[in-house]
């Protein structure tokens, strides 16, 4: 079982498209661990303000098998894929760490460089990830998450319900 960390984003019907994400992934994964939820500006693009948090899980899948359930995932949730990338979606996941893995499989690129530079991926990384060390920066996310220019962006953690429990929690 690797442990991988994933990336979850919604600015469209939000707290829906996060919930549904959620259920997918406990029933899909088991237990999560799961971040504070954030929220932030478009990033890229105007729109609505996004939805943003970090889950952990562990998986035997291989990085393709678990691209393809994720992507799954966010079409069963409505996502339009013919957009531009820079758009509003109903769901986003995106694949931020898959154990020590570094390199290029399946079309995706890993560790994602969205880490280090998106403020709504790094803290909640940082959060649940706090002492794991950046494979090829060689500092911890806290390290990298405290040297971060946090004018560049802002976001604002959210109180957020999922199955009863207020998040972060491990479910």
């Amino acid at each position: 079982m690797k442990p991988v960390y994933l990336s979850l984003g919604s600015n469209i019907d939000r707290y829906r498209h996060i919930s549904a994400a959620l259920d997918a992934l406990a029933d899909e994964f088991g237990e999560l661990d799961i971040s504070t939820v954030y929220e932030s500006e478009s990033v890229g693009f105007e729109g609505s303000h996004f939805l943003n948090l970090v889950v952990g899980i562990h998986s035997e899948l291989d990085i393709a098998e678990l691209s393809a359930r994720l992507k799954q995932i966010e079409d069963d949730n409505d996502r339009n894929r013919d957009g531009p990338k820079f758009s509003p979606r109903t769901l986003d996941i995106d694949i931020l760490l898959y154990g020590d893995f570094v390199g290029t499989t399946a079309g995706i690129e890993l560790p994602r460089d969205e880490i280090t530079k998106n403020a709504f991926v790094l803290q909640p990384l940082a959060e649940l990830a706090p002492k794991t060390i950046h494979p090829e920066l060689e500092q911890s996310y806290a390290q990298l998450w405290h040297g971060y220019d946090k004018s560049r962006q802002h976001l604002w953690p959210i109180d957020f319900v999922w199955r009863d429990l207020t998040l972060p929690c491990r479910y």
